[in-house]
C-alpha cells in the first residue's frame, strides 16, 4: 500500500532549470497560448533536492495538523462554494491563453498542464518559457490560502511502466518544487505520480497521448 507524502519545506533547496507556439487547449474549446510518492523520491530530481516527510498518521490528518499548526484557517458551510468561485474565476483569468485547462469538480478544481507546453520532451524540469504561467498560478495559490493542493504526474503509455511512473512523479515534483520557490506553503502540498494508470484519452492515437501526459494541480478547500 503506497503511503501519502507530504512535501515540507524544511529540506528544501530550490535549484531549478528548464514550447511557446498558440494551440487548442484540450479541456475546452478556447484558443491558447503556450507560454512522493516513496522516500525513494527524494534525492536529487532534475536539479533540485526535495524533501518528504510522512505524515504522523500516513494520512491526509497529518496535513490537516500542518495546516492548523501554520494558522490556516478552515472553511464552512456556504463559504466553501463562494470561495471556490472567486478562486476559479481568478486563475481563469490569469490562465487564459496559458496552454492550462482550468475544470471545476464539484468544490475541487483542477488545473490541467499538457506535457507539450509545461516540459520538454521526456524531460522532468518545468520549461523556462512555463515560468510566467507558474507564477501566475503560484500567486493566486497565495490569494487563497484556506486551500490545498494536490499535484499529480500522468504518462501515456509509450514505454516501460516503471519509467512512466518516475516520470510522471519528477515532473510533479519539479512544479512542486517551483511553487514553493513562489511562497507557497509546503504544508498545503501533496505530491506524487501515476505513471500511465489514469488516462483521459485513449492511448491508440497520437492525439489520445498528448492528453494523457499532463501533471494535474487539484485544489480543494481546507475544512479543517
Amino acid at each position: 500500500m503506497r503511503t501519502k507524502l507530504l512535501l515540507t519545506g524544511a529540506s528544501i533547496a530550490i535549484l531549478l532549470g528548464g514550447a511557446a507556439c498558440t494551440t487548442m487547449d484540450p479541456y475546452s474549446s478556447t484558443p491558447t497560448r503556450n507560454n512522493t510518492a516513496t522516500g525513494a523520491i527524494g534525492g536529487a530530481i532534475g536539479g533540485a533536492l526535495l524533501g518528504y516527510l510522512t505524515n504522523t498518521s500516513n494520512s491526509e490528518q497529518g496535513r490537516k495538523n500542518a495546516l492548523i499548526g501554520a494558522g490556516i484557517g478552515a472553511l464552512g458551510g456556504a463559504a466553501v462554494g463562494a470561495y471556490m468561485d472567486r478562486q476559479q474565476r481568478e486563475l481563469e483569468a490569469e490562465l487564459s491563453g496559458s496552454g492550462v485547462g482550468v475544470a471545476r469538480q464539484g468544490d475541487t478544481l483542477v488545473l490541467r498542464m499538457p506535457s507539450d507546453v509545461t516540459f520538454a520532451s521526456n524531460q522532468s524540469a518545468v520549461n523556462t518559457r512555463f515560468y510566467a504561467t507558474l507564477d501566475d498560478v503560484a500567486a493566486v495559490l497565495n490569494r487563497y490560502d484556506q486551500s490545498t493542493i494536490d499535484i499529480i504526474g500522468h504518462a501515456d503509455s509509450d514505454g516501460a511502466d516503471d519509467y512512466n511512473l518516475d516520470l510522471s512523479r519528477r515532473r510533479a515534483s519539479s512544479v512542486a518544487q517551483y511553487l514553493v520557490s513562489r511562497n507557497v506553503l509546503a504544508d498545503r502540498l501533496y505530491v506524487d505520480g501515476r505513471g500511465e494508470s489514469e488516462p483521459v484519452a485513449s492511448n491508440a492515437t497520437a492525439e489520445g497521448k498528448a492528453l494523457n501526459r499532463r501533471v494535474e494541480i487539484l485544489i480543494r478547500p481546507f475544512r479543517g
